[in-house]
């Protein structure tokens, strides 16, 4: 299947290049109030990066250094969009892995995916390399993890009312107001956080 393309089974369309939106009555700690960006999403399950969850105890320069990428007496040189890009928690699987969302400026022939609308996925290391000489793409996060569900199992939490969705944007994905995202993607669909909140649990 390619990633980005609207195709559906038994009458189903698939979600990538949307946003879930995690309901109130979440119960699963890992995605409470999470509002997560669908990478990939076929029959065969679905992949998707958490936007709003910071790694607030991991930085991007720090990590840079960790991963060879530079070396520490190069950290004064980093280009200013490199110094601010943030880190998030992608999701429980693979928390050791890194994930790069990116606009489409930015293409690693056989490691970029391109998912819709102009939002592209590079899990490699040089575009932390381009990002580091300030080559990269205009706008990115890195996400540590990711979130993944197997065949059906998304489609059973959206039916039990664990997930509403909406359509993606440039800010839901990379503006570093992350304490807002949640309402934002909920104001999207016309959804006051607050009713939402008092109405969860009743039938």
């Amino acid at each position: 299947m390619k990633l980005g393309s609207t195709q559906r089974v038994s009458g189903r369309s698939y979600l990538d290049g949307q946003c879930l939106i995690a309901m109130p009555g979440m119960t699963d700690a890992r995605f409470v109030r999470s509002v997560v960006y669908v990478c990939a999403h076929s029959e065969d399950g679905a992949m998707g990066i958490i936007v709003n969850k910071p790694a607030s105890d991991t930085k991007f320069p720090d990590l840079l250094v960790q991963l060879d990428v530079i070396p520490s007496d190069e950290l004064i040189r980093l280009p200013s969009q490199a110094e601010r890009m943030q880190v998030l928690r992608g999701g429980p699987v693979e928390t050791k892995r890194g994930f790069v969302l990116h606009s489409a400026d930015f293409f690693l022939e056989s490691a970029t995916l391109p998912i819709d609308n102009g939002i592209c996925l590079t899990a490699t290391l040089d575009i932390l390399r381009a990002i580091a000489i300030g080559s990269g793409p205009e706008n990115a996060v890195l996400a540590l993890g990711y979130a993944g569900w197997g065949a059906g199992q998304l489609e059973s939490e959206i039916q039990s009312n664990g997930w509403l969705h909406c359509a993606a944007d440039d800010a839901l994905l990379f503006d570093d107001g992350v304490e807002t995202k949640y309402q934002r993607a909920l104001n999207k669909i016309g959804i006051d956080p607050a009713f939402l909140s008092s109405e969860a649990g009743h039938a």
